[in-house]
């Protein structure tokens, strides 16, 4: 049986939704971003609700539409490939094509579902996923603009400010000499 569950972002939310699982008894065969697989085929009502009040108690939850669980995955692939990956967001395929093919759906079909459902095009959500790396990257890190615009998949230092001081209001330079880390949370990204 496979769980869906909504806000899982980061290794933590995994191990806090693990451990939510095994206080109730209920051993996961695996747990990655955004699903937990179970070895049990079905679980009784009773637990079913108690899963659900102590995810909701954590921020996280289950998942029950088809709509709502292609949704999640999407966020997943964006965020495990921008904020989890070691890879070059420079070397890899597009995002239509890397999002179709691992959720073996037409991108355009994926893209219409989503600016419906979240309210904006994926394609700003990717952006501004992008933008709170590169938050993390001016914050964190001792890259210049130029690697930070190479790692990311931009064409250009100037095309990585321009997108930021759109999204932030301020330029990167401007934001590094803030020296302030006022990044939001990844699964509040809208």
């Amino acid at each position: 049986m496979r769980i869906h569950i909504k806000n899982m972002v980061c290794r933590r939310c995994i191990m806090a939704v693990k451990a939510e699982f095994e206080k109730l008894g209920i051993l996961p065969l695996r747990v990655s971003l955004g699903e937990v697989n179970l070895k049990e085929a079905e679980l009784p009502g009773r637990v079913m609700e108690e899963l659900d009040m102590s995810l909701e108690k954590l921020g996280f939850e289950r998942i029950d539409s088809r709509t709502n669980q292609i949704i999640e995955k999407i966020k997943n692939i964006v965020i495990r490939r921008i904020h989890h990956s070691e890879v070059d967001l420079n070397n890899t395929r597009k995002w239509s094509d890397i999002i179709s093919s691992e959720l073996n759906y037409d991108y355009n079909h994926l893209s219409k579902m989503f600016s419906s459902a979240e309210g904006i095009s994926l394609e700003q959500y990717i952006i501004r996923q992008k933008v709170e790396k590169i938050k993390e990257l001016i914050v964190y890190d001792d890259l210049s603009h130029t690697e930070i615009a190479f790692r990311l998949g931009y064409s250009s230092p100037a095309h990585l400010s321009s997108q930021f001081r759109r999204i932030t209001g301020i330029s990167p330079r401007e934001y590094r000499k803030l020296n302030k880390d006022n990044r939001k949370p990844l699964d509040r990204i809208t």
